[in-house]
Formats: C-alpha cells, sequence, structure tokens
C-alpha cells in the first residue's frame, strides 16, 4: 500500500517508485505516461543501462557437434546484414535432459565462434553463460 501520485488515496500502488495505483493508470493513461517514463529512464540510467534497449537481439546456442564455427558465420552475416549494432550472444550450452550425452561448450570453441562472428561484421557480440564453459574437448 502506498499514497497514489496522481489521485492521493492510499491505494496500492505498481511500485513504490512508480508510485501510481492501477486505477489511475488505467483511467489516467495519457497524462501519467510521461511521468512512467521518466522514472523508468532514471532507473536505466541508475543501474547503468542503455537508455534504450535494443528492439531486437539475437542469440545462438553453441551445442557441441550441432553449433559450430561452420555455422555462425551464414548466422553472424544475416544478422550484420540486417544491422551491425545488434546484440548477440554465444550461448554455452550444458548437457541435460534429452542431450544429457553431449559435452559443455568448450571455452576454445565459444572464443572462436566470438572471432568469426566479430569477422562478419558485428560490433555487439559476447559469450553468453561463461560460467558452464568447460576445458577444451
Amino acid at each position: 500500500m502506498g499514497t497514489c501520485k496522481y489521485c492521493k488515496n492510499n491505494a496500492k500502488t505498481i511500485s513504490n517508485t512508480i508510485g501510481f495505483c492501477a486505477d489511475c493508470i488505467r483511467a489516467h493513461f495519457e497524462s501519467i505516461w510521461p511521468e512512467i517514463k521518466k522514472v523508468h529512464h532514471q532507473s536505466r540510467i541508475g543501474f547503468g543501462l542503455p537508455e534504450d534497449p535494443p528492439l531486437l537481439i539475437a542469440s545462438t546456442l553453441l551445442v557441441p557437434g550441432y553449433v559450430d564455427e561452420s555455422e555462425v558465420p551464414a548466422i553472424a552475416r544475416f544478422i550484420a546484414g540486417l544491422n551491425p549494432r545488434i546484440p548477440y550472444s554465444l550461448l554455452a550450452f550444458y548437457p541435460q535432459f534429452y542431450l544429457d550425452d553431449l559435452p559443455t561448450t568448450s571455452r576454445s570453441h565459444a572464443h572462436r565462434c566470438l572471432s568469426i562472428a566479430e569477422k562478419a561484421g558485428l560490433k555487439n557480440v559476447h559469450v553468453g553463460n561463461v560460467h558452464l564453459l568447460a576445458d577444451d574437448y
């Protein structure tokens, strides 16, 4: 519970940071929306995030023996052809459930794919799930 910034009633607010009750947001959205955007913008800056998140991101799960250095160039060129600044994550694979007979993605496999994606023209590439990366196979 909190005090709604719009109606000043003691009501359940959407969040303490935003401070508006759901009824006021529904009824007065056009006048409240600029304040919500302002709080959102300040929060992103406070957390060191980009002001405007990307509209599109791409990721590839690096499954050893299935997705490796031979597939990444075509994927990366396709993404770079759309926009070379599209964030691209190369994700480490961890074996479980149906694919529990495969190895975990190796560190060298991930870094070779990272280099290939950068050479294809992508500007915002990173390896994700780095805590899962294994020693070389």
